[in-house]
């Protein structure tokens, strides 16, 4: 069963391990994947190489999730003209009309599929969603992110992979 990560508050000792956090990961090549948009069109990730990239693992019934779309349609928005793609994969069980019907009302401006097993194999274990991957243009995962994104600090992850 996948969990919600419910956007926590910063407190002076959650920043004072943050200062101890490193600021970059290791970069690993993006496993490749084929998914079906919500519209029946084929998205694989190798038709999106030399592309930034962000890869969201999500569902309807996430709050954190939920108030991630605006920041992530933004973001789609804000950097199309440098080539960022952002790919939302739901897990919801409840199949593509429901996320179709959610997404509309959001205003959603990013492309969305259905997570399949591959998918979550690939880039899992995917325990609690939101979870977020960016990847560069290089086709490398620079950044994992469990939970809720501000969209500042999402805009600095964009930047990085952008570059």
């Amino acid at each position: 069963m996948m969990r919600c990560v419910p956007a926590m508050p910063i407190t002076t000792a959650a920043l004072a391990l943050l200062a101890f956090a490193p600021v970059t990961t290791s970069a690993r090549q993006a496993p490749s994947f084929s998914v079906r948009t919500l519209e029946g069109r084929s998205l694989r990730l190798a038709d999106l190489r030399k592309k930034p990239v962000i890869v969201d693992f999500w569902a309807t019934w996430c709050g954190p999730c939920r108030a991630s779309m605006p920041h992530l349609s933004t973001m789609q928005t804000r950097y199309e003209k440098q080539g960022l793609t952002v790919i939302g994969l739901s897990v919801d069980e409840n199949g593509p009309q429901g996320v179709r019907k959610f997404a509309d009302k959001l205003g959603v401006k990013f492309t969305l599929a259905m997570a399949n097993d591959d998918v979550l194999d690939a880039y899992g274990p995917i325990r609690s969603i939101p979870t977020t991957f960016f990847i560069n243009r290089k086709g490398d995962i620079v950044r994992r992110v469990v939970g809720y994104i501000d969209g500042e600090t999402m805009e600095g992850y964009v930047k990085e992979i952008i570059e």
